[in-house]
């Protein structure tokens, strides 16, 4: 791989994906306090919503290979934490993937599949909306751990030194914003669209660290082999 920083950009690639998954498509389809017409909006736009599985499934498998070629890219600053930070995203990744059944489920009442047949029209919306109420929470989940593996992430990018020290404050500070998000969401949920407005500059800097592997990339210094041992 002549620059593993390069390579580790496709990140902004599981990124894009993401947020086509995850905001894009529920801000078209999901109308918040009002059932049928989210309902309505899925059965028009079923591709739409179909898709927005499928990216959400995709993005979160092509997030493992962003760990490990960051794994290769910071494995040499310190291993330990290189090892904690795929953990933490390869430990993610089931979660994300059990949450989209939520989706899949929330699909089969809004087309009243024929094992549905004894529940009413009015009885399908309210458990559709009951199984993406229940999606939106796992993501609050999932929020948790976007948050942890940016600490390790910016101590290796803090270490490093072929990557401005800037960037690993920033992210360790994205981190402590997912992680206050998640929190604040099951706890104070009245709050979470203040908190959520006043993190953004936090969070910012995830993609100001996917811009600058895009852009500028990101070379370790090659070591010098050991010198052979005199006998």
């Amino acid at each position: 791989m002549g620059n593993p920083g390069r390579f580790a950009g496709l990140y902004v690639l599981t990124s894009i994906v993401g947020f086509f998954a995850m905001g894009y498509v529920p801000g078209k389809l999901i109308v918040h306090g009002n059932t049928t017409a989210t309902v309505n909006n899925i059965a028009a736009e079923e591709m739409l919503f179909r898709l927005g599985i499928a990216g959400q499934l995709i993005s979160q498998a092509a997030f493992i290979f962003v760990a490990f070629a960051l794994y290769k890219l910071l494995a040499g600053v310190a291993r330990r934490q290189a090892s904690l930070m795929v953990t933490l995203i390869v430990v993610s990744v089931p979660i994300a993937f059990a949450n989209e059944l939520n989706s899949l489920t929330a699909l089969a009442l809004v087309r009243g599949a024929n094992f549905l047949s004894t529940l009413d029209k009015p009885q399908r919306d309210a458990f559709a909306m009951l199984f993406l109420n229940l999606h939106s929470r796992g993501l609050v989940v999932t929020e948790l751990f976007w948050g942890l593996w940016l600490f390790p992430l910016g101590l290796l990018v803090y270490r490093s030194r072929f990557l401005p020290r800037f960037l690993g404050v920033w992210l360790g500070l994205a981190g402590a914003a997912w992680v206050i998000l998640s929190l604040v969401s099951v706890v104070l949920p009245q709050y979470q669209s203040e908190v959520y407005t006043y993190t953004q500059p936090a969070v910012f800097g995830e993609i100001v660290f996917m811009l600058w592997l895009l852009i500028k990339g990101a070379k370790p210094p090659v070591l010098a082999p050991a010198a052979p041992a005199v006998a």
